[in-house]
């Protein structure tokens, strides 16, 4: 390729990139959102066997919070290791689109700490939203593959930067540099939460000291004297402000004179600093997990983050039945709350679907078939939440997993399987069904399919199916009682 060629396309690539860039930043700012009323944090529990997943919680003043979706996990990892930790939320500017990232790791399946940080995955878990109540289906991005010898990818968040009109995701990763293997803190700039730019190193320690967790905030009134702020746990719970994401940051201290460390420090052990701004003033929470002791998260707060000696301890603060580890939290606006709390927030019962004439038998799903069954374990496997229909919320319902949130009994083949939502019109309309008075007798019920009126679920040598009922013995098959 002649030197002449080479630049001409260096200068129509730098006016595709210009272009880009004025296109991404197009959309107003976070900040010039309508009002912002709630609070939505999202986190996982722990080690449990559905701990690592992805919970949310919601809060009206943000201190006090209460578990949504009562207090089942909301999403879950079908991809890498098929769990979850720390998630981030991500709005983008202009407030219709959402992602959440998270660590794809799974304490749960067996995996030794010392494997996870050395020979785990380098990649993170990704959802997409455009309302926040519906989810795209996970994918993987390898953000770490492009680091030598890199044994991690932990701990994501993405902020993002009106300079660059995309966003910094920038995560933890082990490997070793200049002879020195501990955690640093890496980036990459992305535009859609699926290609990226090469990994550069954005935060490192002197010599042997790791850093795993770090978050940013933005304070575009610049209170305290910068635009940005981030508390990072690198040995202490270290703050540090600037005026640009990616330019020099100035440390301001750390909470020792609190008593609060990451570890070097000693007095209370905490990690996972998670940042919120109080809505309507100019007052902000870092909250921190206090893992060492096990008492989860506490809320220190600061009307000017400029020093570190501004911050204070609360105790006017709860945190709801489930134990919150590592997330973040994001502000609400009316609109996103009332989303929110419509699809989460109500406490819709716990429901078992009784056969009428197997009645020590009930509807289950196992490894993603659909039975009867008794003496049923775990008994999470019969339970289902009868929501409003996916295709059609009058006088119709849908049966929604209570232990595989996102999924629903649909029938496949006039066969039934426990399946995710995958947002298509043909998946709503084969899992929704109206529920009528009972074939066999009518203090019962009986539910006819939407899309197949003329069949019904059933129980045939205790499958489910979809079928028509034509005598007696279809009629009894086709019955069932609602119970708790």
């Amino acid at each position: 390729m002649s030197r002449a060629w080479l630049r001409v396309s260096a200068v129509l690539a730098a006016a595709c990139l210009l272009f880009a860039s004025l296109s991404v930043t197009a959309p107003k700012r976070a900040a010039a959102l309508e009002p912002f009323t709630g609070y939505l944090m999202a986190h996982f529990t722990g080690e449990s066997a559905n701990g690592e997943q992805i919970y949310l919680a919601h809060s009206d003043d943000g201190l006090r919070w209460t578990d949504l979706n009562n207090g089942q996990l909301v999403l879950r990892s079908t991809v890498g290791t098929r769990g979850v930790r720390d998630p981030a939320l991500v709005r983008s500017p202009a407030g219709d689109r959402y992602w959440i990232v998270a660590t794809d790791l799974r304490i749960a399946s067996g995996t030794s700490w010392s494997d996870a940080a050395n020979r785990g995955s380098t990649s993170l878990v990704v959802w997409e939203s455009r309302d926040l109540v519906n989810w795209s289906a996970p994918w993987l991005i390898n953000v770490a593959g492009g680091i030598p010898g890199a044994g991690n990818a932990w701990a994501p968040e993405a902020v993002h930067n009106p300079a660059t009109g995309d966003y910094v995701l920038y995560w933890a990763t082990n490997s070793a540099r200049n002879g020195v293997t501990k955690h640093r803190i890496w980036y990459v700039r992305t535009g859609d939460f699926r290609t990226f730019t090469a990994p550069q190193l954005y935060i490192e320690r002197g010599g042997t000291q790791g850093l795993i967790d770090t978050q940013i905030i933005e304070v575009p009134t610049s209170v305290g004297g910068y635009r940005y702020y981030r508390a990072s746990a690198d040995g202490h719970i270290t703050i540090e402000a600037a005026d640009s994401i990616l330019g020099s940051w100035t440390t301001l201290g750390n909470l020792s004179h609190m008593g609060i460390s990451n570890g070097t420090g000693g007095g209370n052990v905490v990690e996972g600093p998670m940042w919120a701004q109080f809505n309507g003033r100019n007052e902000w929470a870092l909250w921190l997990d206090q893992f060492a002791t096990g008492r989860g998260y506490m809320p220190i707060t600061s009307t000017n983050l400029g020093s570190t000696q501004n911050f204070r301890t609360r105790t006017d603060y709860g945190m709801g039945g489930n134990r919150k580890r590592h997330g973040s939290i994001l502000n609400l606006t009316a609109a996103e709350e009332g989303r929110v709390l419509g699809r989460w927030g109500a406490a819709v019962p716990i429901n078992r679907i009784q056969s009428y004439n197997f009645q020590d038998r009930y509807v289950r799903h196992a490894d993603l078939d659909v039975r009867i069954d008794a003496n049923v374990s775990p008994a999470q496997d019969a339970q289902f939440r009868l929501v409003p229909g996916l295709a059609n919320s009058s006088g119709h319902v849908s049966f929604a997993s209570v232990n595989f949130p996102g999924y629903y009994l649909r029938h496949y083949g006039f066969d039934f399987v426990l399946a995710p939502d995958d947002g298509t019109a043909t998946f709503a309309a084969d899992a929704t069904f109206r529920q009528v008075p009972g074939l066999a007798t009518t203090s019962w019920a009986s539910f006819q399919s939407y899309n197949y009126p003329d069949r019904y679920v059933r129980h045939y040598d205790y499958l489910l199916r979809l079928d028509p009922i034509t005598d007696a013995q279809g009629r009894a098959d086709a019955t069932f009682r609602v119970t708790s």
